[in-house]
């Protein structure tokens, strides 16, 4: 895969993101660059700056292990972007498609019996099965309620980055939208380094660059980021706001996959708020089971 432009993108937005002084350099005087200079990155990972600048025209096939180490370290990279370099090196050279777990997309993945009990078991909190596009694949009935937004315009396909991007409905439920917005597309930028060949991914990104300046902007930012653990705010319009921390653990049987766990802190409100939920839904399927009985 030619992955040129997109390496030449990712390493020219961390180098602008870099001041001197953050890399140990004097900031002298009458810079033309907002961050570091190409020669300046060069020194720092002790290279020539013919290299580093053959590099940053986003060739990157063939560069040894020890290379990319040292233009994360002379980067500043955190651990999402040193991953994200190293899966756009793998793809330059053709080894993602012998080193990556073989990944599958929303339409060929049905959950088992056992991942369903599973997530049916969980009945404190939310929670739910998403792949790296953000399709909520399969859920608990807390989820299902939680997310009642997400389901209940078809067109968002249960994609939680369609619905944060094209549904009025998200900034009602997302109080803190800019962040909510941040994150959506650098788990999608994230997605794209490990699976450049994911024509779904490609097509969605597509669209929502399209329809929305918020996502385009952003997108262009090449932001990465891992996202396991952390709180979040809501305002849920059946039980009003909560706050909730957050779990996400990589299916080992199902790469690519990610099971994702929401809870409150016990004897919150938010605690009340998620068991008032949990009471409205199980009420409304009990009614629903009894206006179109089984058989």
């Amino acid at each position: 895969m030619d992955n040129r432009d997109e390496v030449r993108e990712f390493l020219t937005s961390r180098r602008a993101k870099i001041t001197p002084e953050r890399a140990g350099l004097p900031a002298g005087s009458r810079r033309r660059v907002p961050g570091l200079r190409r020669s300046e990155v060069a020194a720092l990972a002790d290279m020539s700056v013919e290299y580093s600048a053959k590099l940053e025209r986003g060739n990157l096939a063939g560069v040894s292990p020890a290379v990319l180490e040292a233009v994360a370290r002379a980067l500043r990279l955190d651990d999402a972007e040193r991953a994200h370099l190293l899966h756009l090196a793998q793809a330059a050279d053709g080894s993602d498609a012998l080193t990556r777990p073989r990944r599958r997309s929303a339409r060929q993945w049905t959950p088992h019996r056992s991942p369903q009990w599973t997530l049916d078991a969980i009945t404190a909190g939310p929670a739910s099965v998403r792949n790296g596009r953000l399709d909520i694949l399969a859920a608990n009935q807390l989820a299902r309620a939680f997310h009642a937004d997400v389901y209940a315009t078809p067109r968002n396909q249960a994609n939680l980055a369609r619905f944060n991007f094209l549904d009025p409905a998200s900034r009602r439920l997302y109080p803190d939208w800019e962040l909510f917005a941040d994150m959506a597309v650098a788990i999608l930028r994230t997605e794209a380094g490990r699976d450049p060949h994911d024509k779904d991914l490609h097509d969605l990104v597509g669209e929502l660059s399209t329809r929305s300046e918020e996502f385009r902007r952003r997108w262009g930012a090449h932001d990465v980021r891992h996202h396991g653990t952390g709180t979040k705010r809501f305002h849920h319009p059946a039980v009003g706001d909560l706050t909730l921390a957050f779990e996400g653990l990589e299916m080992a049987a199902e790469p690519g996959l990610t099971l994702t766990i929401c809870t409150a802190e016990p004897g919150s409100p938010s605690e009340e708020e998620l068991r008032l939920l949990a009471s409205l839904s199980a009420t409304e399927e009990a009614g629903t089971s009894t206006r179109h009985p089984a058989g």
